[in-house]
């Protein structure tokens, strides 16, 4: 594992500098070449003119290699002639009238075609331009394996894509100290961990491990994380990858790619296999929804036979995570497969604390930083949103050249990510300016006014996102259900910026458009989802929706009659929800006047702020715990 590692991390050439690098091997070789075979330039003459210098005794030398003649004059030129291959150089000069005695005057050396240097010169040119083609092609095949290039993936197909993590690499281990909350989940994969370690003593007493342990709940609520501490705590390797990287599209390189992948976990069992977003390749065969294709119901039969055939005594865990688990294959959730399930939750409060605490490990923060304050502001934040918040308040302490992390630099990025990044550059006109703090004073006072709202903690009129202004709610504990009376304080609160607006400017704007969305979402789910219609009664009008291409394709079990009475109740109960919102900014006018024009004058308002404004006018504050 550590070599495969070496390999991924070396050194990678690109495409320009690969075809250099040929370019001077080439000329390398070539000069090798001619230094080898070449050598001074030398003269071509005739035999007849041999023969003259054969009779005036001007040749110092002589020297007959196969039908080449080489000779050197008493001045030291030296010149070559052919002769012809079926006679002697002796007869051949005797045709140009060299006697014999002329010719034992001249010192004449024979040589034998033979030996390695006569060999290498001769086939030296057919050899060097094979060479050179085979080093190129093996020097260009060996940069695109370590720069992972397509070029190599059709030498490749059938092999497994996982990434392997070695049990002691500490730097890459994570254990369940690293996994703040999920507790319950914690608790459950203990026993996998307990196998993996101790595997004899549930065999001694007959205990089967489940094979498969699938991961369930929403995006960011550390499956991942939780699998790798899993493979940390039991100390096993760790095999990962997404259930995408199975596909390709030639038929059969999927199962081709699982049976590699569970052949390279038994050579090294025990250990961990885990396949991330598993309903990439498991979804529900059949359906005719999802993109179902041939090459992927392969892999996913592949997977389910290499779980069958798991012996009992193979020490092999195999770990998935989807936050689809409704659209999973049956057959991978029955007995013996992915037979044990672990739901992870969003976090509550004290669960977000833990976590934040984790996060900021490795920043230095100052003095003061109160994290259980920063976890009652984030309600419905999952674990990959709170690591997003640390992380943007280490960017802004590093743009502010700050060498610490501030209290102000953790609530500033609470705000960050729920709204999105300030747009204080932008400049509006007055009157859009009154238009958003009467519309927020509107929301707030609203919020104030009702019994079952949650507290206002904040408002401002600085543009954030895609918003004007918003006004911070949070509730006074953390709560997993919401009451009837609760959803109907909530709608009224969401149209008291559109009541404000009609009251005091006698017009409407089109700053209420996500307002009105989500308080018609809240509606229709109150009446077809939640039973909270008196006229329709508990009876659940939307049962699990199938969306394509953002549509709902989910078939309507109902009549007409009663969606013409879910479309009567919603609208019902958003006149409700805005006629309550006008009824309060009229009672509570001078309370809304008050706060919108102490917005304009400081742009944000915080809690302890507006709490002082409203209680002059009668409102009783309520008082958050962030």
């Amino acid at each position: 594992m550590s070599k495969k590692q070496d390999k991924k991390n070396g050194f990678k050439l690109g495409f320009f500098t690969q075809i250099i690098v040929a370019v001077l091997l080439f000329a390398i070789l070539s000069g090798a070449y001619a230094l080898l075979a070449g050598g001074p330039k030398i003269n071509q003459v005739d035999l007849s003119h041999i023969a003259t210098l054969v009779n005036g005794g001007n040749l110092k030398s002589v020297v007959v290699d196969g039908n080449t003649i080489d000779v050197t004059t008493t001045d030291g030129t030296i010149s070559e002639s052919q002769k012809e291959p079926e006679s002697s150089f002796s007869d051949t000069l005797k045709n140009y009238g060299v006697t014999a005695d002329t010719l034992s005057k001249t010192p004449i050396t024979i040589k034998t075609n033979s030996g390695i240097g006569y060999w290498l010169i001769t086939l030296l040119p057919i050899i060097l331009p094979i060479l050179f083609m085979v080093f190129f092609i093996w020097f260009l095949f060996g940069q695109m394996r370590n720069a992972g290039g397509g070029g190599m993936k059709a030498f490749s197909f059938g092999q497994s894509k996982a990434r392997v993590t070695d049990p002691n690499d500490k730097k890459k281990q994570v254990t369940f100290a690293d996994v703040a909350g999920n507790t319950e989940a914690k608790q459950e994969l203990l026993d996998v961990v307990d196998f993996l370690k101790t595997p004899k003593k549930y065999f001694d007493v007959g205990a089967k491990i489940p094979k498969g342990v699938l991961l369930t709940g929403n995006p960011g609520t550390g499956k991942t994380l939780l699998a790798r501490a899993v493979a940390g705590e039991a100390g096993v390797p760790f095999f990962h990858l997404s259930g995408s990287e199975f596909v390709e599209m030639f038929v059969g390189v999927g199962a081709s790619r699982v049976r590699d992948l569970f052949d390279g976990a038994r050579a090294v069992a025990p250990a961990i296999i885990f396949i991330d977003e598993i309903d990439a390749v498991g979804r529900s065969r059949g359906v005719g929804i999802g993109g179902g294709n041939d090459e992927r119901e392969q892999t996913l039969n592949q997977i389910l036979v290499e779980m069958d055939g798991f012996e009992p005594t193979e020490k092999i865990v195999v770990m998935a995570a989807t936050n689809r688990a409704d659209v999973l294959d049956s057959a991978l959730l029955r007995p013996g497969r992915f037979d044990r399930r672990v739901y992870l939750s969003l976090p509550d409060r004290k669960d977000r604390e833990a976590i934040l605490a984790i996060h900021a490990k490795e920043k230095p923060l100052a003095d003061g930083i109160d994290f259980k304050m920063v976890a009652a502001r984030t309600p419905g934040f999952s674990g990959a949103d709170l690591e997003s918040l640390m992380n943007e308040a280490a960017i802004v302490t590093a743009r502010e050249n700050r060498t610490q992390v501030t209290q102000h630099d953790v609530l500033m990025s609470v705000e960050k990510v729920i709204m999105g990044p300030e747009r204080k550059s932008n400049v509006y006109i007055q009157k859009d300016r009154n238009i958003v703090a009467y519309h927020e004073a509107g929301h707030a006072i609203v919020a104030s006014a009702l019994e079952y709202a949650d507290p206002v903690h904040k408002i401002t009129i600085i543009p954030r996102g895609n918003a004007g202004g918003y006004t911070m709610s949070l509730p006074l504990e953390e709560r997993r259900f919401t009451s009837k009376s609760e959803y109907i304080d909530e709608l009224a609160v969401m149209f008291g910026g559109r009541a404000a607006e009609k009251i005091i400017f006698k017009e409407i704007t089109g700053g209420a458009e996500s307002d009105i969305q989500t308080a018609t979402n809240i509606a229709r789910a109150m009446v077809t989802k939640w039973g909270m219609s008196d006229s329709l009664g508990p009876v659940a009008y939307a049962s699990g929706r199938s969306m394509i291409h953002g549509e709902d394709t989910s078939a309507k079990e109902y009549s007409g009659d009663i969606a013409k009475k879910i479309d009567e109740e919603v609208s019902s109960l958003i006149q409700t929800a805005l006629k309550r919102a006008e009824e309060i900014i009229i009672q509570y006018k001078d309370a809304l006047e008050a706060v919108a024009q102490k917005l304009l004058e400081v742009e944000t308002l915080e809690q302890a702020e507006y709490n002082a404004i409203i209680s002059q006018f009668g409102i009783t504050p309520k008082t958050s715990n962030a």
